[in-house]
């Protein structure tokens, strides 16, 4: 069975956007953002909820036509664009960049891709995780959390009827005073 993880950058009171969707106060220093470029290499399939797939795929595969791109720019956007990608929406019809449309029942689906053979799968998008956390799909959670309050918008954990459990298998501290915990769900 393969390993579902939860990772995004999250506010220190919890968001993972301020309200308007901004995400201005997560611009991460060198350390993370090749933290997040490692991540992406190895990750063997990516789930996206539309509206993060529609803020990634307007940059990334642009990435090389920005003013002052970077190197550590152009490798992300090379990693992104050739790791697979499952994006789930009922809106959307074409997507490109190595991506497949899925519009079928999201948890059913992630448990399908789940049961499927092969290497690690990341969620991203808080609604989609959302759907995958009240299932109880999810193993793995990372929190990379920056020191600020932005006082509300999206959250990173969704209501739960439940309790979960989970273990802290690993910290990790960035510079600005960035810091990332990781937790495997508790079986």
């Amino acid at each position: 069975m393969r390993k579902l993880t939860f990772a995004m950058n999250v506010s220190l009171d919890g968001y993972v956007a301020a309200p308007g969707d901004d995400l201005g106060w997560s611009a991460p220093n060198d350390e993370v953002f090749q933290w997040w470029s490692d991540r992406v290499g190895t990750t063997e399939l990516a789930l996206y909820g539309r509206r993060l797939w529609e803020g990634m795929s307007s940059f990334w595969p642009h990435a090389d036509q920005q003013r002052d791109v970077t190197p550590e720019q152009l490798e992300y956007a090379r990693r992104w664009m050739e790791m697979p990608k499952a994006v789930f929406s009922s809106t959307l019809s074409t997507l490109g960049w190595n991506a497949r449309l899925v519009s079928g029942d999201a948890a059913s689906e992630i448990a399908r891709f789940k049961s499927e053979d092969g290497g690690p799968m990341d969620i991203g998008g808080a609604t989609l995780a959302a759907t995958a956390m009240r299932a109880g799909l999810i193993d793995e959670y990372i929190l990379v959390t920056y020191p600020v309050l932005v006082g509300g918008g999206t959250p990173f954990f969704t209501p739960l009827d439940s309790w979960v459990n989970m273990n802290l298998v690993e910290t990790q501290s960035f510079p600005d005073g960035v810091h990332l915990t990781r937790y495997e769900t508790r079986r």
